[in-house]
């Protein structure tokens, strides 16, 4: 059995090391993530992360783990910036307001696909010019839901959190596990 994770993220990656898992396999899908017309971010979240699982070319018996992390503002999803420009117009829109960020993990094993989400709340403060100018130049907010990542320099925008960090950052590791025990993948090993 080898653990497929479906990401190129390095936090996913790092987030698993935290259960004590390092992926036999690193193979990100490549599928169309646009949101579909009216789709809500819970569902597309799950939608989402359900495709990426069943995109991964695998054995019957290995063991794949995809994620989506979507930021909400309300209705709206706000996906990854495609520029500057857009990231500014998320963090500014973002700023001052709680929003909810939505991490589905999705685990495969031979025909059985099993998802769970993390649901987590975080207010971002208003940034200042100076802020949102030396945050867009950093260049931090490439590849991230919403323009920013927690884990980084956007952590001193955030004030207050509810939910799981973990999720926040793009896998959350409680449900991961879960997931992994539920298709027969033993997390926690004995060496």
């Amino acid at each position: 059995m080898k653990l497929i994770l479906g990401s190129a993220s390095p936090r996913r990656k790092e987030l698993l090391a935290q259960l004590g898992i390092v992926p036999d396999l690193i193979l990100p899908p490549d599928i169309d993530e646009d949101p579909r017309k009216g789709e809500l971010p819970q569902p597309y979240a799950m939608r989402i992360a359900r495709e990426k699982a069943l995109a991964v070319a695998a054995g019957p018996e290995d063991v794949v783990i995809c994620a989506d992390t979507t930021v909400a503002l309300g209705r709206r999803i706000l996906g990854k910036p495609a520029d500057a420009g857009e990231a500014a117009a998320f963090l500014t829109a973002l700023g001052g307001r709680r929003h909810q960020v939505i991490t589905a993990v999705a685990v495969r094993r031979g025909d059985v696909v099993l998802s769970k989400e993390s649901v987590s709340a975080v207010k971002m403060k208003r940034l200042s010019d100076a802020e949102l100018n030396a945050y867009l130049a950093s260049g931090e907010w490439q590849g991230k839901a919403g323009g920013y990542g927690i884990q980084g320099l956007a952590g001193a925008f955030i004030p207050w959190i509810s939910g799981s960090f973990t999720g926040i950052m793009g896998l959350p590791v409680a449900e991961t596990a879960a997931l992994l025990t539920a298709v027969g993948y033993r997390v926690w090993r004995q060496e």
